[in-house]
Formats: C-alpha cells, sequence, structure tokens
C-alpha cells in the first residue's frame, strides 16, 4: 500500500462503513429484523448457513460488514490517483461508485451467494439500496479520496 494511505482508508472505511450499516439496521428494522438478524445475514456471506442468531455471530458479522467496506474503500483509493476524474469531481464520482458497488452486490455477490433470495424488486426496495451505496458508502469515501489526494498533492 502506498505510503499515508492507511490513516484515510480506515477514516473512510469506518465512516461509510457506519452509515451504511446504520442503514441496514434502519430498513431492515422496518421489515422486522433485527440488528441480530442484519448481522447474522452479513456473517452467512462468507461463513455460511450455519451462522446462529447469538451475539458472537452478529460481532462477526459486524467485522465481516468492515472487511467488505475496507476493500471497497482500498480500490478505490488505489484506483484514484490513476483515474485523476475521481478526484476532480468527487460527487459524480462518489455516487457512480455507489452504483457500481450496488449492482456487483446485488447483480453478482449476492445471487452467487444466495441464489433463492429475492432481488429488490419494488421501489422502496430499489431506492433504499441505492441510497445506502450511492449516498451513504460511494460519496463519503470519494469525498474523503479527494480531500486526502488534494492535500497531499498541496504539500508535495
Amino acid at each position: 500500500m502506498p505510503q499515508g494511505l492507511a490513516r484515510p482508508i480506515l477514516i473512510a472505511t469506518l465512516v461509510a462503513g457506519t452509515l451504511d450499516i446504520l442503514a441496514a439496521f434502519f430498513f431492515a428494522g422496518m421489515a422486522g429484523v433485527s440488528v441480530i438478524g442484519v448481522l447474522r445475514y452479513v456473517a452467512s456471506g462468507p461463513f455460511g448457513d450455519g451462522v446462529t442468531p447469538t451475539p458472537g455471530w452478529a460481532a462477526i458479522g459486524l467485522l465481516v460488514h468492515f472487511a467488505i467496506m475496507l476493500c471497497m474503500v482500498a480500490a478505490y483509493f488505489l484506483a484514484a490517483p490513476r483515474v485523476r476524474i475521481l478526484l476532480r469531481h468527487p460527487i459524480l464520482a462518489g455516487l457512480l461508485y455507489g452504483l457500481l458497488l450496488w449492482g456487483i452486490m446485488y447483480w453478482i455477490v449476492k445471487p452467487l451467494r444466495w441464489p433463492d433470495a429475492p432481488l429488490p424488486h419494488n421501489l422502496k426496495g430499489i431506492a433504499s439500496a441505492l441510497f445506502a451505496h450511492c449516498i451513504l458508502v460511494g460519496l463519503p469515501i470519494a469525498w474523503i479520496a479527494a480531500r486526502h489526494f488534494r492535500r497531499r498533492s498541496a504539500f508535495a
């Protein structure tokens, strides 16, 4: 990893990851799913269907969530200095990155891991997923990256 990226990547991971998981708790809660249920679902991605609805698995689900977010953030931070438009237009870039992440999650990851689970099929489900990915994940990642690289180039 290039020098000086650990701190802004960690900050972006914590900001976007926290906003995203809080949105997941909110939207799932509206559907009657508990916080432990959300985190159990996240943990079942890499650990399978044997995950039980216990606080231990909820903690693992939270770790899995932030590990996935760390990968999303690191990918953006590694691409941003090479694709300068990501730094020049962070709002547009963040919205588009969120859209890309949504597409990967809902049209590749979820169908491969949970082939029988329905994808969002109504406006409310699609809108809430897009809101979380574009506004709560993509925008903070892009904004923090642009801020980091602008500061860095100002002092280079």
